[in-house]
């Protein structure tokens, strides 16, 4: 069961434009558009795409503490975009990635770590209907590793204005998720954890060169939460997660470049309060775009989360009195910082490859707001992703 927490550009591509200020077709809106580029499902919104993207794209992921690497992931990944006539299109992904590493037992014990290796293989196909002023998707999704199944099901709904300048996005979404713990784990059978997904979001185009957006997002699940490899971790069998998302691109004329922010404000039902603060400035170099990104998180530890015996690395011994406790580092009180780079290049009118990196690192004394949660060794981790597209 995958234990890493870092987000990427997973399977789902995002697909490289060569300028962030491409004109758009009606000149008087054409830094409205190079703006909205990184706002999802808004560029072109209305309109089945007039061409076929085939991607092909590769993520290879690291993490690592004091004297001990540990999870590497490996995580080949292809993707189609296609039109069915002039109101539909189909898209999909499929990716095959493969874990190994060590992972700790306890908080950051490398005493207590052990080997791992995993295999995924997950899919996803989603099939779109264009109207004048609506847009319906209907998505399907597929996963499985040694010890996890997952099943998932998604529709949305965006409709705009005449104008084109405001947009309302409504989706959900269901998950069916088995949980199948190898030998040696504690639990003796397999698990199972549903979620339902909801969304509502507005975007708003403010001027020539403003956009905004605004997107509500509650998860409501049920089912096994806990981690079948950690000796006594125990943690409730519902979840509810609430976020807000807030995002304002700004393009400059002057130097043709767009800043995009993002702010996540995020709560659950386990007492996690987190934010998490995203700046990214896209720059058009001749055909190239450079966009140099980071971002700031921090959180709150949940309610049961146990710190390590002072002067020590390891958890106190409890009487699961309350019920629930866990010793993982993910759901401790922490702050990290995110810095990365990513360039587009085009090769000539049908051909693009854009790579990326990052470097993420946590720490406990990180956390905005309140005590980080003490005895936490730093957490670092580095990704690389390049991609290949062509366009037919």
């Amino acid at each position: 069961m995958r234990s890493t927490h870092l987000e990427a550009d997973g399977p789902r591509f995002t697909l490289p434009r060569a300028s962030s200020a491409a004109p758009a077709r009606d000149g008087r809106v054409g830094a409205v558009v190079a703006a909205a580029l990184a706002l999802p499902g808004i560029a072109a919104a209305q309109n089945a795409p007039e061409s076929a993207v085939l991607g092909l794209k590769y993520l290879y992921y690291k993490d690592y503490q004091p004297g001990l690497d540990r999870i590497e992931v490996n995580s080949p990944s292809l993707y189609l975009l296609t039109p069915l006539g002039r109101s539909w299109s189909v898209e999909g992904s499929l990716v095959v990635d493969s874990l190994s590493g060590a992972t700790p037992r306890w908080h950051s014990s490398i005493s207590s770590a052990s080997r791992m290796e995993d295999h995924r293989t997950a899919g996803d196909l989603k099939i779109t209907r264009y109207f004048r002023r609506a847009v319906v998707g209907l998505g399907v999704a597929y996963s499985t590793e040694d010890d996890y199944e997952s099943r998932a099901l998604s529709a949305d709904l965006r409709l705009s204005t005449d104008d084109n300048n405001t947009t309302i996005t409504l989706g959900t979404g269901y998950t069916d998720d088995i949980i199948k713990p190898n030998p040696g784990s504690s639990v003796a059978s397999d698990e199972a954890k549903r979620s339902n997904d909801f969304i509502v979001g507005l975007t708003q185009v403010l001027t020539r060169n403003d956009i905004v957006q605004v997107n509500l997002t509650h998860a409501r699940g049920r089912g096994f939460y806990s981690d079948p490899y950690k000796f006594l971790d125990r943690r409730p069998s519902e979840r509810d997660q609430t976020a807000l998302l807030l995002r304002w691109n700004r393009h400059f004329d002057s130097v043709g470049g767009t800043l995009r922010t993002s702010w996540r404000s995020y709560r659950d039902s386990f007492d996690v309060r987190a934010g998490t603060l995203g700046l990214e400035w896209a720059q058009p170099i001749r055909t190239v775009t450079v966009t140099p990104s980071v971002r700031l998180h921090t959180q709150s530890a949940a309610s049961f989360y146990v710190d390590p015996i002072p002067g020590t690395d390891v958890p106190p011994v409890v009487s699961l009195d309350p019920p629930f406790y866990s010793a993982d580092h993910r759901l401790s009180a922490f702050g990290a910082i995110t810095a990365g780079i990513k360039v587009v290049v085009p090769l000539g009118r049908s051909w693009a490859i854009d790579a990326k990196a990052d470097y993420y690192e946590q720490r406990g004394e990180w956390r905005v707001g309140g005590d980080g949660s003490p005895g936490l060794a730093p957490f670092k981790a580095q990704f690389y992703q390049v991609g290949l597209y062509y366009r037919f």
